[in-house]
């Protein structure tokens, strides 16, 4: 089974993301973020990219079998998202505030939570989110979806 088909496991990534965020993140960008920082190496692909080193001593590595379907598993991501997010704010670990958009961020509960995550894989993750986050915070929404669409057909490109 692949941790990313176990909710709980989602939404422990969701709740480090909105941590490292430390500011309210609307649906959309909360799932690119999310996604980018499960596969940072779609973002810092190429060999001189400064975040590169960074990120593979943090384990993660793009011969990794998830590299293979990013567009398949950000599809999937996606179908999960609403309702990952329904469960937190049910949960009392986010709060959902409609400011033109819908925009998510951790309650008291929920910093609490992730601040008490220390799985090797949480410590990575994070690492990612912030480079995730620093490139792409101040990126328009329209930037970010084209974005998008050019990290993940290269990557099927690269299987041809």
């Amino acid at each position: 089974m692949n941790p990313d088909d176990v909710s709980v496991f989602r939404q422990a990534r969701l709740l480090l993301l909105l941590a490292t965020a430390a500011e309210p993140v609307d649906a959309e960008r909360l799932g690119v973020y999310d996604f980018l920082a499960a596969h940072p190496l779609l973002l810092a692909r190429a060999d001189t990219d400064p975040d590169r080193t960074a990120l593979r001593l943090a384990g993660f590595d793009d011969r990794a079998v998830a590299y293979a379907s990013p567009a398949q598993r950000w599809v999937t991501a996606q179908q999960h998202l609403a309702r990952d997010l329904t469960e937190l704010v049910a949960r009392g670990l986010v709060r959902a505030a409609a400011t033109g958009r819908v925009t998510y961020h951790l309650t008291p509960e929920g910093a609490a939570m992730a601040a008490g995550f220390t799985a090797m894989y949480a410590h990575s993750y994070i690492t990612a989110a912030r480079v995730v986050i620093r490139r792409l915070r101040r990126v328009s929404g329209r930037k970010l979806r084209e974005g998008l669409r050019q990290w993940l057909l290269p990557a099927l490109k690269d299987l041809a």
